[in-house]
């Protein structure tokens, strides 16, 4: 899938609070990970990355496959389903 169809579904990259080593695709900027042009969308790893997400050191990063995801706090929210710790859009 191009990058250009990451940011049509939600999924445009945006800097990171540095945990560690910053996710493939991103370079240090004081205590952020800002992405850089080949970067893909990426979150915190809460346990398991989500499915069609892979790790890379402290984060979860979109796969071609990858739906927008946010950490779960109690039940998802309408639209959206269960993958571990964390809720993706249908």
């Amino acid at each position: 899938m191009p990058l250009g169809a990451f940011a049509q579904l939600g999924l445009q990259p945006l800097p990171l609070v540095k945990l560690g080593t910053c996710p493939s695709g991103y370079s240090t900027s004081g205590e952020y990970c800002v992405p850089g042009k080949q970067a893909r969308f990426a979150l915190e790893k809460r346990g398991t990355c989500p499915s069609g997400y892979f790790t890379s050191g402290a984060y979860c990063v979109a796969g071609s496959q990858g739906r927008v995801a946010i950490p779960k706090v109690g039940s998802c929210p309408p639209g959206w389903s269960t993958s571990g710790n964390y809720c993706l859009r249908r």
